[in-house]
């Protein structure tokens, strides 16, 4: 049976958009199953230490431009290096929406590259319903059933399970990738779930044990 791959992010994270393709050809190159969880930023760094872009000393804004730059060179992925909608005023409900369509066993993986596409691409606002309801209907979804959906009962529950599971695992970056005992943060070091789930030895073992971190 192949390897679960979860996926802590936030639909506004560039570096999910990046790493959207590479994530997607590993995984199903190995036959694994891809949870996408995302997650509020705002609310989980606060316990976890990280620290959003806009609050960074400028050097580090300026420095974070240039990996975007370089890494989307690299990759061969356009990018928009100042969006107009980024951060946009709330990434939540398009996550949201995202689970919803995971929830009904669609390409949630998909949608999700949709709306971080439509977002550091196409210079559009994720935070505004008609936009998410028309970027999933162009890509074949249901867009007015997920929005609908972004608020039920079930969503909200799953939503909340993976505030508290990112905070209990530590995640304080978008994306953060888990699988087994692997704990991988940054589309640049996906070439280590590559190499773990081909078999190879990448670590000296669990994660838990040598961060000194509670197990997740």
């Amino acid at each position: 049976m192949g390897r679960t791959v979860e996926c802590f992010y936030t639909l506004s994270s560039p570096w999910m958009y990046l790493g959207g393709k590479q994530l997607t050809e590993i995984v199903k190159r190995h036959g694994a199953t891809l949870v996408l969880k995302p997650y509020d930023f705002r609310l989980v760094v606060k316990h976890t230490g990280g620290v959003p872009l806009r609050t960074r000393p400028e050097p580090r804004q300026d420095y974070h431009a240039l990996e975007l730059d370089r890494w989307s060179r690299h990759l061969g992925v356009p990018i928009t290096l100042k969006p107009r909608h980024y951060p946009p005023s709330d990434q939540r409900p398009a996550g949201r929406m995202v689970m919803a369509a995971q929830a009904r066993g669609l390409d949630a993986m998909e949608l999700s590259q949709a709306l971080l596409r439509a977002l550091w691409v196409d210079n559009r606002d994720i935070a505004d319903p008609r936009v998410r309801v028309a970027i999933a209907e162009d890509e074949g979804f249901p867009g007015e059933a997920l929005h609908r959906e972004e608020e039920s009962s079930s969503i909200d529950a799953e939503w909340d399970r993976n505030n508290q599971e990112a905070v209990k695992r530590g995640v304080f970056g978008a994306p953060t990738f888990f699988c087994d005992d692997l704990w991988l943060w940054g589309q640049d070091r996906l070439f280590f779930l590559d190499d773990y789930l081909s078999g190879k030895a990448v670590q000296s073992g669990p994660s838990a044990e040598i961060g000194k971190i509670r197990a997740a």
